[in-house]
C-alpha cells in the first residue's frame, strides 16, 4: 500500500505530552483523542490536516511516556503515516501494535518543507517528494513488522494467526 498527502513538520524531540496532552488521557475514546491532536504544539493542526497527510518529525519522535494513546491520537486525526529521522523506541513499538505506519528517513525530514506533497512506497522502500521532484530512501521494517502494521496492528495480526493455526488442526 503507498500513502500519499501533505507533510505536517514538526522538530525533534516531540514528546507524547505534546502529541496528545496529559489533560485528556481520561479517555481512551480515539475520536475524542485525535480531536485534540498536537493542539499544545499547533492549535490549528486538528482543524486543517486531511485525511492521508503525513507527519514528518526529526530526531526521537514520540519520547516521553508509554501511552499508546500518542500513536492512536495521530491515527484517529486520519494521519496515513508518520516519517522521522528517528523514534523513541516505545512509540515505535505502540505504533506498530496499533497499526500504525512510521518509517525512518533523515533525507526526507532534511530535503521536504510543510505543506511538500509525499509519496511514500514502503514495498519499494522509496518517499517520492512530488512537489520537489526529489527521492528518500526509507530504512526498510523487517517483513514481520510490515505484516503486523498491514493487519491493522497486533491484534488484527494475531487474530488472523490464530484462525491460520486453527485451520492447519
Amino acid at each position: 500500500m503507498k500513502y500519499q498527502g501533505s507533510i505536517w513538520k514538526f522538530g525533534h524531540n516531540i514528546d507524547t505530552d505534546v502529541i496528545i496532552p496529559a489533560r485528556y488521557l481520561n479517555t481512551s475514546d480515539a475520536k475524542e483523542l485525535a480531536s485534540h491532536c498536537m493542539e499544545d504544539y499547533n492549535k490549528n493542526f486538528i482543524k486543517t490536516i486531511k485525511p492521508g497527510d503525513i507527519i514528518v518529525a526529526g530526531e526521537n519522535f514520540g519520547c516521553g511516556s508509554s501511552r499508546e494513546h500518542a500513536p492512536i491520537a495521530i491515527q484517529s486525526a486520519g494521519i496515513s503515516c508518520v516519517i522521522a529521522k528517528s523514534f523513541a523506541r516505545i512509540f515505535f513499538r505502540n505504533a506498530i501494535n496499533i497499526g500504525l505506519p512510521i518509517f525512518e528517513s533523515y533525507e526526507a525530514y532534511e530535503r521536504s518543507e510543510e505543506g511538500d506533497n509525499l509519496e511514500v512506497d514502503p514495498e519499494s522502500g522509496i518517499i517520492r517528494n512530488l512537489t520537489k521532484n526529489r527521492v528518500f530512501k526509507i530504512n526498510p521494517l523487517p517483513d514481520f513488522i510490515q505484516n503486523i502494521i498491514s493487519m491493522g496492528g497486533l491484534i488484527g495480526y494475531a487474530t488472523r494467526e490464530v484462525a491460520k493455526r486453527k485451520k492447519n488442526t
